[in-house]
């Protein structure tokens, strides 16, 4: 049990390393304060443009692919924990880490590049159909709140479907516990999603718009 408190500490502490306010410090600028005012990629991406935007995905993604693969390998205490229970730990701490960083006053983003980060290291054959099916949703609606859920659905249904335990496996009951953490950061996108007031890249709608000529 030390061990997996020890661990999943070190997890999120990894986490409250963010990657808006690491690249923004190097650029002069308070991604928290721009925009919506979220330090993660999104935002960068539509206030300070696909550079900024790059470099903030990849720390945040780099953190959650340590967080569940790395910090459990560390020599801390006796190994009484499973490897994969204590991957999945990790995995949902450095998710924790990044969406409530107590080294930022418990101000974070939305936990979608470190979570994904945390799929494609502890269920890499996911990864494939979320990230097919965000890009399509992205490219019909523009919406890319609408494309998070989407993608967090599907990782739903893999291990529903394909996990041979389902639901009750750790692979489950992690994407259970990410999926509402997932709805629960977006819940006021959601709300902007039902009354038509959310905002979307336009640019990146390109399938939509091709079948509306």
């Amino acid at each position: 049990m030390t061990e997996l408190l020890l661990k999943a500490l070190l997890a999120y502490l990894l986490g409250n390393i963010m990657g808006g306010h690491i690249v923004g410090r190097l650029r002069g600028i308070d991604l928290g304060q721009v925009g919506s005012g979220n330090v993660g990629a999104t935002n960068a991406l539509r206030t300070q443009g696909k550079g900024f935007a790059v470099l903030v995905l990849l720390i945040d993604v780099g953190k959650g692919i340590a967080g569940a693969l790395l910090v459990p390998l560390l020599p801390l205490g006796s190994a009484s924990v499973s490897p994969e229970h204590l991957a999945y730990v990790c995995g949902a701490a450095v998710t924790l880490g990044h969406c409530y960083p107590a080294l930022w006053g418990f101000k974070g983003g939305k936990g979608v590049a470190t979570l994904a980060g945390v799929f494609g290291a502890l269920l890499p054959a996911a990864l494939p159909a979320m990230l097919l099916g965000f890009v399509l949703v992205v490219m019909l609606s523009g919406y890319v709140s609408l494309a998070t859920l989407f993608a967090a659905a599907l990782a739903g249904l893999y291990v529903a479907c394909f996990d041979a335990q389902g639901a009750l496996s750790s692979a489950g009951a992690f994407t259970a516990f990410m999926a509402a953490l997932i709805v629960f950061k977006h819940r006021e996108n959601i709300a902007r999603l039902m009354s038509g007031t959310e905002n979307r890249f336009e640019k990146l709608r390109l399938i939509g718009r091709w079948l509306e000529r």
